[in-house]
């Protein structure tokens, strides 16, 4: 099909999503676009969801969800000829604005080929300068006219380097409410509404539940074995993690066995009254939930002394909700989640912070109320959702003149 040029009136949005949460963000950006721009056409690169909303994928988004340097290396001269393909292409059609969701690795490179050549850019979710070399800042900014951010403590930082960026809402805010529903999460996993609960989330990826996953079980049996009456509800991403839990999980039998999902991680949360988890995005699953957790993750350990050594990370806190609440002003050393990382990174460490939070319920309590107010401020506007919000930054560029 020959390059179509896009217009004002009917303009030709290009984006490249490389994994499934890309998808996803992709979707609900291209669903609030359309609004504006009914005859719009979306191209680039996507996956199921955002051509479920009329988006015209020229690549499997499969072929940018490589995980790791060894995959990423054997797939390389792949990679090379579909980005050459790719800039040929999205050139030739001028686009009004080509949007790269997440992904930096590969968006990063093409979006600075796509502005040099004249195309409006925008990288939609900052990598993780807060934490990781602030300085990357400036290179993102040689990328993109614009940076749309999931948190709201970022856009300061790109604005001490000059670059244009805007927070947008995280789309995890708009699919938790406010008020969680425990009585509808337990009566959906068939729990009893007056029995203890924890929810065990060792990783959502094999790889993750076999380096850790056997330190968060074994902590989960510590606590059941002085909590009386304990249900532990454990949800695989994937049938491969779950394969792995249940490996863990032996022979485990009996009505205070743990219970095994087929996903359903965020009815997990829910039912919750405490959730024991890797360090990630469950963190911030878990908070949108309302429900308080302990939080453990562990790297190799020539890793860790090498970031350490290089200075690379710049917080010594990892959980999302600890970030966030000092971010907020909650207080320049306040801890709102437990962290066991490293060497702390034990069963025993673990089932005792599990169990002194089931212990008190008054701590339980403020810590419910603090995520409450983090959820408000990662919602960004009370009126609109991330998609809405992404689309209206999305849209000024669009509508900017050629001059800016």
């Amino acid at each position: 099909m020959p390059p179509v040029e896009a217009t004002t009136q009917a303009p030709l949005i290009a984006l490249i999503a490389g994994e499934d949460s890309g998808d996803q963000l992709g979707a609900d950006l291209i669903t609030a676009l359309r609004r504006r721009y009914p005859d719009a056409r979306f191209v680039g690169i996507g996956g199921a969801r955002m051509q479920a909303v009329g988006f015209e994928s020229w690549h499997d988004i499969k072929e940018l969800s490589l995980f790791g340097f060894a995959e990423v290396v054997s797939h390389l001269p792949r990679l090379l000829r579909l980005r050459k393909e790719l800039l040929a292409r999205l050139i030739a059609a001028k686009p009004s604005v080509v949007v790269g969701i997440d992904a930096p690795d590969f968006n990063l490179g093409v979006e600075k080929r796509l502005r040099q050549a004249g195309l409006r850019t925008v990288h939609y979710v900052s990598p993780s300068v807060w934490a990781w070399r602030e300085k990357r800042a400036e290179k993102i900014g040689l990328s993109a006219d614009r940076v749309l951010c999931l948190f709201p403590m970022e856009p300061a930082i790109y604005a001490r380097h000059g670059i244009d960026a805007r927070f947008v809402g995280h789309p995890l805010a708009d699919r938790f409410a406010l008020v969680s529903d425990r009585v509808g999460a337990r009566a959906f996993l068939q729990l009893s509404q007056n029995a203890p609960v924890l929810a065990v989330l060792p990783g959502s990826r094999a790889s993750e539940v076999a380096q850790l996953g056997r330190s968060f079980l074994d902590a989960a049996r510590q606590v059941a074995a002085n909590l009386p009456g304990l249900r532990i509800v454990i949800p695989a991403a994937n049938e491969r993690v779950k394969a792995s839990i249940k490996a863990l999980l032996g022979d485990a039998q009996g009505d205070d066995a743990p219970v095994l999902l087929d996903g359903h991680a965020h009815e997990a949360m829910l039912a919750a009254d405490v959730v024991l988890l890797a360090s990630g995005t469950a963190a911030l699953e878990a908070m949108l939930a309302k429900r308080p957790m302990v939080v453990g993750y562990r790297v190799s350990p020539v890793s860790y002394r090498i970031a350490r050594a290089l200075n690379m990370l710049k917080t010594d806190v990892y959980a999302l909700p600890n970030i966030l609440a000092r971010a907020n002003g909650m207080g320049e050393n306040i801890v709102l989640v437990p962290e066991l990382m490293q060497d702390d990174f034990t069963a025993d460490k673990l089932a005792a912070a599990t169990l002194a939070l089931f212990h008190d319920s008054e701590r339980r309590g403020a810590i419910v109320a603090a995520f409450e107010q983090l959820h408000l401020a990662l919602r960004g506007d009370l009126e609109g959702h991330a998609g809405d919000l992404a689309a209206t930054a999305v849209a000024e560029l669009i509508e900017a003149p050629r001059g800016r």
